[in-house]
């Protein structure tokens, strides 16, 4: 029982795997775009005239999409692993 427990340990979950674009292999770069962005830059002005960014805030309106950073093939389909992946 405990090899049968220590082989079931060593697959990783689904959520672990590594993304990999089914068009030409890369694994590493990706990126996504969103239409309908609200972009929320606030910044504070120095005693000198100069600024300084105090914050960043975006919100989304529209759809997201994910695309292979490589050959920039639509891989939206993989958003969701994509966004439990990232920490």
């Amino acid at each position: 029982m405990e090899t049968e427990i220590a082989q079931a340990r060593r697959i990783p979950p689904k959520s672990r795997t590594r993304i990999c674009c089914p068009h030409c292999g890369n694994d590493t770069d990706f990126f996504e775009i969103a239409d309908g962005v609200v972009l929320t830059t606030r910044y504070l002005q120095n005693s000198d005239g100069s600024f300084i960014q105090e914050s960043d805030e975006s919100q989304v309106l529209g759809e997201i999409k994910f695309f292979c950073g490589e050959c920039n093939q639509d891989l939206s389909e993989y958003h969701n692993h994509f966004l439990e992946m990232l920490f």
